[in-house]
């Protein structure tokens, strides 16, 4: 018997090795090569210490009919996944083999953005206008309605892949020609542009309660990832803050409205985007049922000394997260220290000079994806980086300024050159 994990990501932040030195089953990893490769990661030329870990060419292709087949040597009693486009092919997984954890039916709320918003609306949060964009004639609908700029977005989208702003109707026209040529499609939604700053909640619940959770603010915009080559700051808010009870309170009636029905999914990270608009209203974007993306795992285990990852995956298999297990159940944690990240976007060209990794005691990690020499695409979505760091600091405040420092001198090392 073992564990079976989907990883649709880089290796390096995920030592399950290490998570689960406790555990007593072997642990088979099928692993993405392009996402391996793209953090400038070798890839492995043996197991890591695990059972088995499998590197796949093609891994949407090919995940599924591999787990199979592993299964039959195997025999997993869990399936893990840790990342948003995995989520659904676990749970389908464990029913298809009588595991146990998260069904379908307890994901696709998470994952479904049309659904996720029905179910907010109807527990009484503020979402964006929206819609189904299966025809171009709806979405045309739905802009002389609610006017520009309109938001497309696959409903189970993820990391700003394929989002689409059209701010008038030139451009508008010109995405609705490409994502439709004349025919129809069920997998988008159409929204209405939400101005204002976005924040996120990151958190874990367990036995269906929220356990922990911390509100942070991007200082940029998510979808200006292709077009933004400077840092990029998010830095988590102070106790204080008036968002910080705010925010958590949101969370909590949007985890509910989720998760009404009984089901499986009882312990698990979330990562919420919030709008908060400059009329000081609270927005629900979207939620995830996992850990958030970029480095806000590290800036979690900052605060709390809790990796998000690892207390899902122990959580899931059974194992003790002792940093979560002896939290308080009547009192809401505060972190020991305010955190943050520092992240800059890869941007396409011949890499000659790289940043030299910081020396400040309150640089908690660097991380930097590019050497000199390398050819370099530019990003593909808003996780693509180049290079990112995590920060520590006494307030919010003092956190931003020591992250804007160090991008400053980051972005100032940085050279690329044109490919030839």
């Amino acid at each position: 018997m073992s564990v079976l994990i989907l990883h649709r990501n880089p290796l390096e932040p995920f030592p399950y090795r290490d998570w689960l030195a406790d555990h007593d089953q072997p642990v088979v990893v099928l692993a993405a090569r392009d996402k391996i490769e793209s953090f400038g990661e070798q890839v492995p030329r043996d197991t890591l210490g695990l059972a088995h870990l499998e590197v796949l060419d093609h891994y949407d292709r090919d995940v599924a009919d591999r787990a199979t087949a592993l299964a039959a040597s195997y025999r997993p009693r869990h399936v893990v996944a840790l990342h948003e486009a995995d989520l659904e092919l676990a749970a389908e997984l464990r029913v298809r083999w009588g595991l146990p954890g998260p069904r379908p039916a307890d994901i696709r709320p998470f994952r479904d953005k049309l659904l996720m918003k029905q179910r907010a609306v109807a527990a009484g949060i503020e979402v964006a206008p929206h819609a189904p964009a299966a025809t171009a004639a709806q979405v045309w609908a739905f802009a002389a309605d609610h006017g520009y700029p309109v938001v497309l977005k696959h409903r189970a989208g993820y990391n700003s892949i394929g989002l689409r702003i059209a701010r008038s109707p030139d451009a508008l026209r010109s995405h609705l020609d490409e994502l439709y040529g004349g025919g129809s499609r069920d997998d988008l939604i159409v929204e209405q542009f939400v101005p204002g700053r976005m924040c996120h909640v990151d958190g874990f619940v367990r036995a269906g309660r929220t356990a922990l959770a911390w509100p942070s603010q991007y200082q940029y915009d998510l979808a200006s990832f292709g077009s933004d080559p400077g840092p990029r700051i998010d830095v988590t808010l102070d106790p204080d803050d008036p968002l910080t009870g705010r925010l958590l309170d949101l969370v909590d009636r949007v985890l509910a409205a989720l998760t009404r029905r009984p089901g499986q999914l009882t312990d698990h990270a979330f990562h919420a985007e919030v709008f908060h608009t400059p009329d000081d209203r609270l927005v629900l974007c979207e939620i995830a049922c996992r850990s958030g993306g970029a480095k806000i795992r590290e800036v979690f285990e900052v605060m709390f000394d809790v990796n998000l990852a690892e207390a899902e995956l122990r959580t899931q298999l059974g194992l003790p997260v002792p940093a979560v297990d002896r939290l308080p159940g009547d009192v809401r944690p505060h972190p020991r220290s305010m955190s943050g990240q520092l992240l800059m976007m890869k941007r396409p060209g011949l890499v000659r000079a790289v940043p030299t990794p910081p020396t400040e005691p309150w640089v908690r990690r660097f991380w930097c994806w590019a050497r000199p020499g390398q050819v370099i695409p530019p990003a593909a979505g808003s996780a693509d980086f180049l290079t990112a760091a995590v920060a520590a600091a006494p307030t919010r405040g003092e956190c931003e300024a020591r992250l804007r420092r160090l991008g400053d001198r980051v972005a100032g090392q940085i050279q690329i050159a044109e490919a030839s």
